[in-house]
């Protein structure tokens, strides 16, 4: 038995030749993205032959992330920041005039679109909220796509996180209260103000209500709840009464709004067509009979799971993606009228399915008895016993790992690595109990987690002791810094990317704009930084203040323009193990934010980190191509 031929980081890391693809309301043509000078931009081709295709966006700075068609397909809109700095602008694409640059519809310096909606009822009109008249507030604006107008429907008077808009004008918040809970609330443009609806509690929902989602005719609201129950399902709340009914539910899981979204709909008439939920794999539920009958067909077409499905207005031509651990994001294209179908692409045609490892899930008992689910993925061709480990710790927390393509724990697999994935405590989609679990347990039991995980592979056979890394992005940097100050012992190398080294100061410095959406996550969970008791409670959980015991490799990664955990987390413990004379690996990149886009950069980054694990750990290292 041997390991597979050596992949280059390139080839996992380079742009996807084509990926995102959406069909247009008019069943005609479909929108994509591929690279244009190393970035991904839009395309638009017709539907049945690539030989119209053409690029229709030219950033060759930063990669387009996404795009929306509008109900009138001469115009496409698209979100895009500078370098990393999150204040994203809204662009109007001319397919009628080819050649014309985007234009910039928010050209507002230093303000940022929280949310982009095409509405229900509006044709020609988006809903943009915006913080152009203070940057700590979200106001709520119409936006006319041809002509680029925009017009103030409500000032935000002081609390509102998240506005809706219903298709006869009606207004409605959802906001914070001094408490801590969520309260949805209708808007009076007479008065500026805001009437109760219904108060959700807080501590069950570390981030928000979601979905949120107005229902087509505006008289009620989807949401998730867990109002009386573990699980989050799917549930109406009557905007006039208040009165909550369950819409859709799964027995034993989680309806999870992300990395797909939760619900899907129609794109024009907003009626609900499937709910999705997440266990070790996805389940989608439909709900509307014309779908479920597309979807018997559209299961067919790959062992994946749907991930971003699009129809034209009909309902008849469809276009979809699929999530897998091997063959990331293969599209297919589904006309219901006639019943072909036919792939359109894969967005990685040069890596073989059969030379990606399978991520498998597991589940894992924590020290005081909780199930902590989560996922192996071991190195295809030779017996998964002994193996040097990395541990790979999601960010949020209240995220979660899910079965899916990861282009560097597959790197890593093809390294000779075992990598496990765990959802510790915190992590969401495992019930409100599990993720309560996490209230003041930064450094504590949410930590005793991941050494849970690590015993669990070596007490199984898969890892060997001696030979066990981490690595983590955001919170997952955190954890990665948490490992080497908290129990240096337990790890031969860590790698910190993004990650907090003092929650004080990160909380500190959050952008404006989301401080007053912390109250039911970071102050409830960690604390309040204003309190001097709480803070030092904060610096005791933080890395900073046990540099000193830092023995373990290290590796730091930073995006210069990060605004949500800002690059003083990292020049800080970078500096303090070099006053010690400490060697620390530090990459800085001057163009990304949090988290890196730019493929140069990703490509840079994880050269370094196989060469770094490959020191420490004995694991492979590639050549580039």
């Amino acid at each position: 038995m041997a390991l597979p031929e050596l992949i280059t980081v390139e080839e996992f890391f380079a742009p996807p030749e084509r990926s995102g693809a959406e069909i247009s309301p008019d069943g005609t043509r479909i929108a994509y993205l591929a690279p244009w000078r190393n970035r991904l931009n839009v395309w638009v081709r017709g539907i049945d032959s690539e030989d119209d295709a053409r690029c229709v966006t030219a950033d060759e700075t930063r990669s387009v992330l996404g795009f929306h068609w509008t109900d009138d397909p001469r115009w496409l809109l698209y979100l895009q920041d500078s370098g990393g700095d999150e204040n994203w602008h809204v662009y109007r694409i001319d397919l009628d005039d080819p050649g014309s640059p985007a234009v910039d519809l928010t050209p507002f310096p230093g303000a940022r679109t929280w949310g982009l909606e095409l509405p229900v009822g509006r044709p020609g009109k988006a809903i943009v909220q915006l913080n152009t008249r203070r940057v700590d507030e979200i106001d709520l604006h119409e936006l006319d796509i041809a002509t680029g107008e925009l017009t103030l429907l409500a000032q935000n008077p002081g609390q509102v996180i998240t506005w809706l808009c219903a298709p006869d004008g009606e207004l409605y918040g959802q906001t914070l209260t001094t408490e801590g809970d969520i309260e949805l609330a209708r808007w009076d443009a007479e008065t500026g103000s805001l009437s109760p609806i219904v108060v959700f509690d807080g501590s069950d929902h570390p981030l928000s209500i979601s979905p949120l989602r107005l229902t087509p005719d505006g008289t009620g609201v989807w949401i998730g709840s867990n109002r009386g129950t573990d699980r989050t399902r799917l549930a109406r709340v009557d905007l006039a009464t208040g009165v909550e009914t369950e819409v859709d539910s799964h027995p034993s899981l989680d309806l999870v709004p992300a990395p797909y979204p939760a619900l899907i709909t129609h794109p024009r008439t907003g009626e609900l067509r499937a709910v999705r939920y997440l266990g070790e794999r996805q389940v989608l539920q439909a709900v509307d009979p014309h779908f479920a009958e597309v979807l018997k067909t559209l299961e067919t077409l790959s062992d994946g799971d749907v991930a971003a499905v699009s129809s034209d207005d009909a309902g008849q031509r469809w276009v979809v993606a699929f999530n897998h651990d091997r063959d990331p994001g293969v599209t297919w294209y589904y006309d219901h009228s006639t019943g072909e179908s036919r792939q359109l692409f894969r967005p990685h045609p040069h890596l073989d399915p059969e030379m990606m490892a399978p991520m498998v899930p597991v589940t894992i008992p924590a020290r005081d008895g909780l199930s902590l689910p989560g996922y192996l993925t071991v190195p295809v061709g030779v017996e998964p016993t002994g193996l040097p480990l990395v541990l790979d710790v999601h960010g949020g927390p209240w995220m979660r790992d899910i079965w899916t393509f990861d282009p560097f724990v597959q790197l890593l697999a093809n390294r000779g690595y075992a990598v496990l994935q765990v959802n510790f405590r915190g992590s969401t989609g495992y019930g409100k109990a599990h993720t309560r679990a996490a209230i003041g347990e930064f450094a504590g039991a949410m930590h005793d987690d991941l050494i849970d995980a690590v015993n669990w592979a070596v007490e199984q056979g898969y890892a060997d002791r001696d030979r066990v890394g981490i690595y983590g992005g955001s919170y997952g940097g955190y954890a990665a810094l948490v490992a080497v100050t908290f129990t240096p012992d337990v790890f031969a190398a860590s790698i910190d990317y993004c990650g907090i080294s003092d929650l004080a100061n990160f909380m500190r410095t959050m952008p404006p704009a989301v401080r007053g959406m912390m109250a039911n996550n970071w102050y409830a969970y960690v604390g309040d930084p204003a309190d001097p008791a709480q803070e030092a409670d904060m610096l005791a959980r933080s890395p900073i203040s046990r540099v000193d015991d830092i023995r373990t490799p290290l590796m730091v990664v930073q995006g210069a323009n990060d605004v949500r955990v800002v690059q003083a987390e990292s020049d800080n413990i970078v500096a303090s193990l070099r006053a010690r004379g400490v060697d620390v690996e530090y990459m800085v990149a001057d163009d990304e934010g949090h988290g890196f886009v730019n493929p140069e950069n990703q490509i840079e980054m994880y050269r370094a980190a196989e060469t770094f694990l490959a020191r420490h750990l004995g694991g492979r290292v590639g050549g580039s191509r």
